[in-house]
């Protein structure tokens, strides 16, 4: 086995707009947090649960905002899912009925008939409707941190102007994930990741040690930082901040070349409730009759092309399996060249929007297993980390104050 030279920590942040409609039964925009549900949320916690089964040793980050922890905790909105479920189920076995005559097509019903069959169990028999309590389960058993946001996920450079709404947003923020979780949290992510050193002493006021920064929040750091984005600095306030690695983001975040565009994954935009008859497909869209996504999705990406094959969940596996590795081979090269140059491990930061995988990147919950389990028994020189272990292994960084910055390119 390789000696461990460094580390790589994956950051999700999982976030979605506060939406309740006690009023009506059905709102388009409650079904952003089922649709995030299904296709995010219970695919990382079965993935966390089949590593720990597994006896895979893994570390990841979570923030969990104080909008979304409100929806998860709302017991009506948690009713509300499992209608949505029940509806998926109904529409699942008569797409098993209309494509009898396809095998291709009608496997792929069958396959979305257990998915959200299986989905309905999860949520109702093994997690009892209550997510968030799932969530704090790994973080007890330590293979998990939970961090806070702010409480609206106000956007700091703009909230400044009067410092006391940053103020109430992390105070809102911290409490909140005290209510939840029965601890403080260590970390923050900020919201939009937007940085201001206004906020500093708000941060360590309410005991948040460290943030989590966009590349060039660290870069453009005053004292530029010696180990740029790879060792996190300090601010003379005492905030730790951690910045985003460029070229691990590129490898899943680029529209031209991530790992996402793969030809074998699941297409998005392709769903029958677009594409089905009206009369068939009329009670299981919008209420006001618009055509929205159902959720389920019969082709793969394909290529740069109108014209889709059929979806294949092996092939796509396969892919992810393939990108795993190639995701692992790239953090071994990249920290094997830094660690010729640093005196400390290096830190490979990996932020993320957590609905990117499953939503989105409908496989990106399987590539994360694939990839915890290569990192755990491949020969590789780094290990996972959280940004906690890391702050307690290191304690000694440079001090430096980030630049006012914010998440994503010319954001500056």
């Amino acid at each position: 086995m390789q000696e461990k030279k460094g580390y790589v920590s994956f950051v999700l942040h999982a976030h979605l707009p506060f939406i309740h409609h006690p009023e009506s039964d059905d709102y388009l925009e409650e079904s952003w947090l089922y649709e995030a549900i299904s296709e995010t949320y219970l695919p990382l916690l079965t993935n966390f649960q089949k590593l720990v089964d597994e006896g895979v040793n893994f570390r990841i980050t979570m923030s969990m905002t104080p909008p979304l922890l409100s929806m998860l905790d709302n017991k009506l909105l948690q009713r509300k899912y499992i209608k949505y479920l029940k509806q998926l189920i109904e529409l699942s076995k008569k797409e098993v009925k209309r494509t009898a005559n396809d095998e291709r097509l009608n496997q792929l019903s069958h396959y979305y008939l257990d998915r959200y069959s299986n989905d309905l169990y999860l949520f109702k028999e093994v997690y009892h409707c209550n997510l968030i309590e799932a969530f704090k389960h790994f973080q007890d058993i330590g293979v998990l941190e939970i961090i806070t946001c702010g409480a609206t996920h106000g956007y700091f450079p703009i909230l400044y102007v009067n410092e006391k709404t940053i103020k109430a947003q992390i105070a809102v923020g911290v409490q909140t994930y005290e209510r939840y979780f029965g601890r403080k949290p260590r970390g923050i992510w900020l919201p939009e990741c937007g940085y201001v050193p206004e906020a500093d002493k708000y941060l360590k006021e309410f005991g948040i040690d460290y943030i989590i920064t966009e590349s060039h929040g660290i870069l453009y750091a005053n004292p530029t930082p010696i180990y740029g984005t790879f060792a996190p600095i300090v601010s003379p306030e005492g905030v730790v901040a951690f910045g985003r690695d460029i070229e691990s983001s590129r490898q899943v975040w680029s529209s031209i070349n991530g790992y996402p565009g793969d030809y074998n994954y699941r297409e998005f935009y392709r769903d029958i409730g677009y594409e089905t008859d009206y009369d068939y497909i009329k009670p299981y869209i919008a209420h006001n009759g618009v055509r929205v996504h159902t959720g389920i999705k019969y082709y793969r990406i394909t290529g740069d092309t109108d014209s889709k094959d059929y979806y294949n969940p092996q092939w796509a596996m396969d892919s992810a399996e393939k990108q795993a590795g190639h995701f692992l081979d790239s953090r071994t090269s990249q920290i094997s060249h830094l660690t010729q140059y640093m005196e400390t491990p290096p830190i490979i930061l990996c932020p993320y929007d957590a609905e990117l995988y499953g939503h989105w990147w409908y496989e990106g919950p399987y590539w994360l297993y694939i990839l915890f389990k290569k990192i755990y028994y491949d020969d590789c020189n780094f290990e996972l980390i959280t940004p906690s272990e890391y702050i307690d292994k290191y304690p000694n960084m440079q001090v430096s104050s980030p630049c006012r910055s914010s998440w994503g390119a010319n954001r500056l």
